[in-house]
């Protein structure tokens, strides 16, 4: 069993709704592993993808993954942290489609476009209570936070993403598979961030609607 002593100090994981994780690739599965560190149990995994050999510096996987589903992978990551998760994590291997979502939204998939229209589809979904989104790139990374109960964040998260996934290449033409130099770090940093403002958000402190990191030049700004 895990100890949980130090989380029972913040919160009280079992109490916590559940968390959808959409997209698994680099974000995802560092999220998904950071939150179940946590004590969380509650996951709902999104992804059609599958682990290649050139996922590993950037992701949560291992090379004993390569070739396996993303979602398994992550699954067995949270589980092997933490076994009581294994009765309620929920995997969808096809990615998101219009699956109902509730609780806490975690948009992790690295296509702009998706990630507007999960937000805009879900708009008047009084079912969630907070989404996140998060945006990387080689040495800075943003990440957005909305209290879904609050009209001005969500139109706040939904302006956040006022261009297209073909913009968003055009700004940054190499995808983070496909540097040399890994993101890895880049990635856990703005993570952790995100999963911290979760974090103070399910202790009804108040989410913090944009995080900006430049983690080589060691600069953070909140608001």
């Amino acid at each position: 069993m895990m100890d949980l002593s130090k989380s029972y100090e913040f919160f009280q994981p079992e109490n916590v709704d559940r968390i959808h994780i959409i997209g698994c690739g680099s974000v995802g599965s560092t999220v998904a592993e950071l939150l179940a560190r946590y004590g969380l149990t509650k996951f709902s995994l999104y992804d059609f993808d599958e682990v290649e050999p050139h996922n590993i510096v950037n992701q949560m996987f291992v090379q004993s993954d390569i070739g396996k589903s993303k979602i398994e992978c992550v699954a067995n990551m949270i589980t092997a942290i933490n076994p009581d998760a294994e009765k309620d994590i929920k995997m969808f291997n096809k990615g998101w489609n219009g699956q109902n979502l509730d609780g806490y939204v975690f948009l992790c998939v690295d296509n702009i476009d998706l990630r507007r229209e999960i937000a805009q589809k879900n708009k008047y979904n009084a079912f969630i209570k907070g989404m996140f989104d998060f945006r990387t790139r080689l040495v800075d990374a943003q990440h957005y936070g909305a209290d879904w109960s609050k009209p001005k964040d969500k139109e706040a998260f939904l302006n956040s993403m006022a261009f297209s996934h073909d913009e968003a290449k055009e700004a940054t033409p190499v995808s983070a598979c496909n540097v040399e130099l890994s993101v890895a770090t880049t990635v856990r940093t703005i993570c952790a961030f995100g999963v911290n403002n979760f974090i103070n958000f399910v202790k009804d402190k108040e989410i913090k609607k944009m995080i900006l990191v430049d983690g080589f030049n060691f600069e953070v700004f909140a608001i």
